[in-house]
């Protein structure tokens, strides 16, 4: 073995800076103390198979929170009220839908036109995130008009229009007209209503009593050149859509509810309920939209 630069070259001067050295025959070789051995106690075995353990959890956690995102339900929803009624009607649903941990918006849009109504929901979804976008009656011609905004994943009709492009609800009315439809009168300044001792029968019929009546006297008028305007997207032709029919209607005819929700190809379900069904049936209504919402991405 040569001697490296800077080392002693004979065997005395190796003992002088403590190198062990062993003599054989006229040569002599030198060993260099091995490295000591990094030996792995007990316990930091113990710490190493925790740390990696936790390090498997947090990684298989992050990617359950990214399949989450990528395809996990929706927990918003905004609800919007349509003619003759306000946003307080859906308190059962959104009660059932906020036990089950989702965010709930009421839009109470002023029924003015449908311009400004349609302003009014688009205010909510500039803030509501992901949602599930829920229109009832006349709000079935809003929500097919806002489909296409971003917020929304999904749609739900809750016996609702649901127009092609262009058309207009009252066009829709006048093709299939309703059983109540005679009763829809002027209120005044442009503006229509449901008399008010033809509410219960034709709105909120098997409603309780005292809830139709006060329904009926305190009911929110539409302005009447509200049903000649048209949409300019159809948003169920972009986005999921489902929908309820009540058998029961007579502020649009079940008819036309069906014709309506096949063309769209919603998943739809029928109902023994009358207009206000989300009074009727809440459950199976918040149920309808917790699909939506499950199913949305």
């Amino acid at each position: 073995m040569s001697s490296a630069e800077g080392l002693p070259k004979d065997k005395y001067s190796l003992k002088k800076v403590g190198l062990p050295v062993r003599s054989r025959g006229d040569t002599f070789v030198h060993w260099l103390a091995p490295a000591p051995r990094v030996g792995i106690t007990h316990t930091s075995a113990h710490h190493m198979r925790r740390s990696m353990k936790f390090s498997a959890f947090l990684f298989s956690l992050l990617v359950a929170c990214v399949a989450s995102i990528a395809h996990g339900e929706v927990k918003n929803v905004v609800l919007v009220h349509g003619a003759f009624a306000d946003g307080s009607g859906w308190k059962p649903v959104a009660g059932i839908l906020e036990k089950g941990g989702y965010t709930v918006y009421v839009v109470q849009e002023p029924l003015t036109s449908f311009a400004a109504d349609v302003a009014a929901t688009r205010a909510v979804l500039d803030r509501s995130g992901p949602c599930v976008l829920v229109g009832h009656s006349w709000a079935g011609m809003i929500i097919t008009e806002l489909g296409a905004h971003p917020s929304v994943k999904s749609l739900v009709y809750v016996d609702a229009f649901q127009p092609q492009v262009g058309e207009t609800a009252g066009g829709l009315q006048n093709e299939t007209p309703p059983a109540g439809g005679k009763n829809v009168v002027p209120y005044g300044a442009g503006f229509v209503y449901i008399k008010p001792e033809a509410f219960a029968a034709d709105f909120a019929g098997g409603v309780p009593q005292s809830v139709a009546h006060f329904m009926a006297i305190s009911q929110a008028p539409i302005a009447v050149a509200s049903f000649d305007a048209t949409v300019t997207v159809a948003g169920w032709s972009k986005k999921p859509s489902y929908a309820t029919v009540g058998t029961k209607d007579r502020e649009i005819d079940p008819e036309l509810l069906r014709f309506m929700t096949k063309r769209a190809k919603s998943e739809t379900i029928e109902l023994p309920a009358p207009h206000a069904v989300f009074l009727t049936h809440p459950k199976e209504v918040a149920a309808l939209i917790e699909k939506a919402a499950k199913s949305a991405e």
